[in-house]
């Protein structure tokens, strides 16, 4: 039989306990997670929340306690009434916060039993744990963890802090709805089916774009959130169909005004883990981030930029290299200081890798006691000795190049450099690199349909300088292809080379907004029919706006030094959109499906 309650109050947790403390008498609850037996004596660590202390049954003192206490195993619940006592001499813990005292316990209760868990809670080190899948089947389990229970509280914290920072600024928090009109963002829409207005669905927000820039119009001048987002997209480790971020806009605002908000928002949050930051983080143009690192979001924590050999090849008659050029391509490469001897396999490993990215190889040059490399004989001992120089390439240094078009070679180049400094150790963990990359493209060029589409989304503003440019390439048909050219108000914030939060300034005239449907293949039915709502609005006097919106999990995921999003969210879903524990997405009753008008093929089950 187990025990109840009663009127018994819990009055510490199992984190709190000290030296003060001693002589008193408490009462802890919580769960077993070891137990020890040595006859006479058993020990017990009890963990909640907060922390564990541990407790010592004796058989002499409390018989009744202690024939209890041989019933225990891990996870079984109880309570415990006793005296804070000091640890003999040499028995203390530095490991636990309590580990100075324990608690000589003269009650005892079992509040509930446990089955043997599936999986080894308390485990030394990640690669011990039991698979992922396992662990979010059991997912209340796996919470138990002291690990997920920080990043749980820490997530708490970031977003109290979140909103400590934009009350102190003055922005109001504003509540936008769920269920919503569908409208492209660039992602595929979870879309909800309506009972009541049968065949018609709702779409579950991407993120609230356009009811936050309705806000602006609707005269509250600074709104913030905390959005839940959904999108149906292919999964990474960074990513997950449903999402939470901060939701940010203000009126009669610049680039540099939301510049200043993003950093003062992510300093004022870093505090929570001591880091600081300056006050105005280094800026960096797209095209200079591209140019220098391959990606748009560079990792600032270790050096190692890409390097053009372009121009020392432009004579090259090496027909791969040739062609690359002759197509408006570039050859590039990264220089990895002290790995002349890297071996066959490592080289082969490296180059498969590159082609994950559409690269088709990896040329590679080594500079040891005698220079080696995979194009010395298509290109002769001079040449190669001339890239090294180009690259200001040393003694013991590895020269990894690739070929391609620009966007191919950023790509491959850009990951390389990560997954290089990641074998090689390269990145100082204790680091914290943070810069704002500016004047992102408007447009990204869709090669299977020749088509432009939204590098950002429908409602991004172009640079003032490109105006000009942009109107002539969306009303002048022969000169289309300039719109690869026009540059947005876009920016995103990146801390170790992850992209934290991004954000723009909006067209606020509707002659741009139409002509930036325009540039999309958008009618003026086909804009009406989708975002005609939008367009009304526009015509009511809107104010010059923009904000961001921030990564809720992606700014945990550094707070808390996981590289799984997983990790910072209490119920997940796996790799492939599951909820391994509730067993969802599920069968729905067929009575709710003729309900909503749906009927679902045999195709599809």
């Amino acid at each position: 039989m187990l025990d109840t309650l009663g009127n018994l109050e819990r009055t510490h947790t199992c984190g709190e306990l000290r030296e003060s403390h001693v002589g008193e008498q408490v009462v802890l609850m919580g769960w077993v997670a070891k137990k020890r037996d040595f006859g006479v004596f058993t020990f017990i660590d009890l963990r909640d929340r907060e922390g564990v202390t541990q407790i010592v049954v004796s058989s002499e003192t409390f018989p009744d306690a202690h024939a209890k206490a041989k019933n225990l195993r891990g996870e079984f619940v109880i309570a415990v009434k006793g005296e804070v006592v000091s640890r003999a001499e040499g028995t203390h813990n530095a490991k636990l916060a309590t580990g100075d005292i324990e608690i000589k316990v003269s009650e005892l209760l079992i509040l509930n039993d446990a089955k043997v868990p599936p999986f080894q809670l308390e485990v030394a080190g990640s690669e011990n744990l039991a698979s992922e899948d396992t662990r979010l089947k059991y997912r209340y389990l796996d919470l138990r963890r002291p690990q997920l229970q920080n990043n749980i509280r820490m997530r708490a914290k970031a977003v109290r802090a979140i909103r400590e920072y934009f009350d102190n600024r003055g922005f109001i928090e504003i509540e936008t709805p769920i269920l919503l009109k569908s409208t492209p963002e660039g992602a595929r829409d979870f879309v909800v089916p309506s009972r009541i207005h049968t065949g018609k669905f709702f779409a579950l927000p991407q993120s609230p774009q356009i009811l936050k820039q309705i806000t602006m119009i609707a005269g509250f001048d600074k709104y913030y959130q905390i959005a839940r987002c959904f999108r149906d997209e292919d999964l990474r480790a960074d990513r997950q169909p449903e999402f939470t971020q901060l939701d940010m806009e203000m009126s009669f605002a610049n680039r540099e005004q939301a510049y200043r908000e993003m950093e003062g928002m992510f300093n004022h949050v870093l505090k929570l883990i001591g880091v600081t930051l300056p006050t105005e983080w280094p800026r960096m143009t797209y095209a200079e981030a591209m140019r220098r690192y391959g990606s748009d979001k560079p990792d600032l924590r270790f050096e190692m930029e890409l390097q053009d050999f372009s121009a020392e090849l432009k004579d090259t008659d090496f027909a791969p290299f040739a062609d690359v050029l002759a197509k408006d391509g570039e050859i590039k490469c990264l220089i990895v200081k002290g790995k002349a001897d890297y071996s066959r396999k490592q080289t082969d490993e490296l180059q498969d890798f590159v082609k994950r990215y559409g690269a088709g190889a990896l040329a590679w040059i080594k500079i040891g006691d005698e220079t080696t490399s995979s194009l010395l004989k298509v290109l002769g001992e001079e040449k190669i000795a001339a890239l090294a120089s180009t690259a200001k390439a040393e003694k013991g240094d590895a020269i990894l190049i690739v070929a391609g078009s620009k966007s191919v070679v950023a790509a491959s180049l850009g990951a390389l450099r990560n997954e290089v400094a990641r074998r090689e150790n390269l990145i100082d963990r204790t680091k914290y690199e943070a810069l704002i990359v500016t004047e992102f493209p408007m447009f990204e060029h869709d090669e299977a349909t020749d088509r432009y589409t939204a590098a950002h989304h429908p409602f991004t503003s172009p640079m003032d300088e490109d105006l000009e440019l942009f109107t002539t390439a969306v009303n002048d048909d022969s000169q289309h292809h300039l719109l690869g050219q026009v540059r947005a108000k876009a920016y995103d914030a990146v801390i170790n080379g992850y992209e934290c939060a991004g954000g723009s300034i909006r067209i606020h005239q509707k002659a741009i907004q139409d002509l930036n449907f325009k540039a999309l293949g958008m009618t003026p039915e086909s804009a009406r029919s989708q975002f005609g709502f939008f367009l009304d609005a526009l015509e009511y006097g809107t104010p010059p706006h923009g904000g961001f919106a921030a990564g809720i999990e992606r700014t945990c995921m550094i707070l808390c030094g996981t590289e799984n999003i997983r990790d910072v969210m209490a119920f997940p879903k796996t790799a492939s959109a599951q909820d391994l524990m509730m067993d969802s997405p599920g069968i729905v009753d067929e009575a709710q499906l003729e309900e909503l008008g749906i009927e679902v093929s045999s195709d599809s089950e």
